[in-house]
């Protein structure tokens, strides 16, 4: 089964990334043909500065490799090295009625919380059409706010196969009911857009200072506390096994610590977690040249499967 990812390089890794969508693709790489790749032309949705942006790329290609992805089993690349993708962005612009996009949740939510509307953001689910229907991929991980952009995807691709024939994979979609949303610091879903993230390969002065700005109730340190409600332990489950949450929940129902507590526990749980992959990452960033490598075979690797998928698209709509 081909399974594809995508994630864009607009700012550090965050354990919203990691849990939401890299760790799912990892998981799937000894028993699946993984995808996954660096939308940079997606994230000029939120990052003009084109020195920044070439950068950001660079680093999320380590973060990706550091934290497990596996060049020898998967297709690892930069969105812009196979730019075929842009045309076939263009011809499914085609079968892309704009009542569908106007009613694109993650466009109305980002244009609320302030980001500049332009066509890029409002074609965004096109893109990511594309980046989906050229590789031929049957399976895409995704957190419950990106389903609507999977379904508009299905609804391209069945638009475009109602007009040419089966050419098209239909894609499905995979959600981990788990780890679907990860709730950040102010409680609503993490993004870099929001400014409420914590970060992976943050130092240990800068993860104690994010995980102090979770936002929690005015509950006296003496008595009860409700996990289920609870920003830090809402964040902490992602990483505990059931045992574990069960540990920390009858520690919230004691009375005998305090939300500083709390997160201390969960600033210690986060570095133990990821210390053998900041190790990794310091690897990959001393042999620069290895990561340009991996990712000129994984650009080679998808332009081939996008050519052959181009040449038929390309026949059927007479260019």
């Amino acid at each position: 089964m081909k399974v594809l990812t995508g994630i864009q390089p607009s700012g550090n890794l965050h354990i919203g990334n990691y849990f939401g969508s890299i760790k799912n693709i990892i998981d799937k790489q000894n028993d699946n043909e993984v995808m996954a790749f660096i939308a940079n032309y997606h994230a000029q949705t939120s990052c003009s500065d084109g020195k920044k942006l070439s950068e950001l790329t660079r680093g999320c290609a380590i973060d990706f490799l550091a934290l497990g992805l596996n060049p020898d089993k998967s297709m690892f690349w930069v969105q812009s090295h196979s730019p075929l993708v842009l045309e076939l962005y263009w011809i499914l612009s085609s079968f892309t009625s704009m009542g569908l996009l106007e009613r694109a949740h993650s466009y109305k939510d980002k244009v609320a919380k302030g980001i500049k509307a332009n066509h890029s953001l409002f074609s965004y689910p096109v893109l990511m059409a594309a980046d989906i229907l050229l590789y031929g991929s049957n399976l895409v991980p995704v957190g419950k706010d990106q389903i609507q952009h999977l379904e508009i995807t299905r609804d391209i691709a069945v638009r475009f196969n109602n007009e040419y024939g089966d050419i098209l994979t239909i894609p499905e979609y995979f959600v981990d009911e788990n780890t679907a949303i990860i709730q950040g610091v102010d409680g609503s879903k993490m993004s870099k857009s929001y400014k409420n993230t914590i970060d992976i390969f943050i130092d240990d002065k800068g993860l104690k200072k994010q995980v102090k700005k979770i936002i929690t109730d005015s509950t006296p340190l003496e008595e009860p506390k409700n996990h289920e409600t609870c920003n830090v332990y809402n964040i902490a489950k992602n990483f505990l096994n059931e045992d574990e949450c069960k540990e920390l929940q009858e520690r919230y129902k004691s009375g005998k610590e305090g939300y500083g507590h709390f997160k201390e526990y969960l600033r210690g749980v986060i570095s133990n977690y990821f210390s053998s992959y900041k190790e990794k990452r310091e690897f990959y960033i001393k042999n620069p040249e290895l990561v340009d490598e991996i990712l000129k075979q994984g650009a080679k690797k998808a332009n081939d499967i996008a050519s052959f998928q181009m040449e038929q698209i390309k026949e059927v709509v007479g260019i």
